[in-house]
C-alpha cells in the first residue's frame, strides 16, 4: 500500500503555522502596496490634464482587482498564493520560516512553475 501526499486541499495547518503563515502574508501584501502607493505617488506629480487623471483611477482600480485576485488567505490555496509571491519577490525563503518543511517544499516548487 502506497501512501499518497496530501493534496494542497487537505493540507494541515498548525496554530503555529497559520501565525507564521499570516505574518508572511501581510508581510507581502504591504510591500504590495508600498509599491503601488509609491508609483501612484510619481503618476499623481505628473498629472497635467484631467484625463491623466482618469488614467490614474483607472490604473489604480486594475492595480486594485490584482490585489484582490493575488491576495487569497484561504489555507486550501494559501501553498500557490506564496509561491507565486516568492516566485514575484514580494517574499523570499527566509519570510516562510515557521511554516512546515512540507508546505514550504511545496511552495518552492509551485515557484519553479
Amino acid at each position: 500500500m502506497t501512501h499518497e501526499p496530501p493534496t494542497i486541499r487537505e493540507l494541515l495547518w498548525s496554530p503555529a503555522e497559520k501565525a507564521s503563515a499570516r505574518r508572511a502574508f501581510h508581510r507581502a501584501l504591504k510591500k504590495e502596496f508600498d509599491a503601488i502607493m509609491q508609483e501612484a505617488k510619481a503618476r499623481a506629480a505628473r498629472i497635467e490634464e484631467i484625463s491623466e487623471l482618469w488614467e490614474l483611477e483607472d490604473w489604480l482600480a486594475e492595480r486594485r482587482r490584482e490585489v484582490d485576485r493575488k491576495y487569497d488567505y484561504r489555507y486550501s490555496v494559501l501553498p500557490l498564493v506564496f509561491a507565486v509571491l516568492l516566485r514575484e519577490g514580494r517574499l523570499n525563503e527566509a519570510d516562510l520560516d515557521g511554516i512546515g518543511q512540507d508546505k514550504v517544499d511545496l511552495i518552492r516548487h509551485a515557484a519553479t512553475l
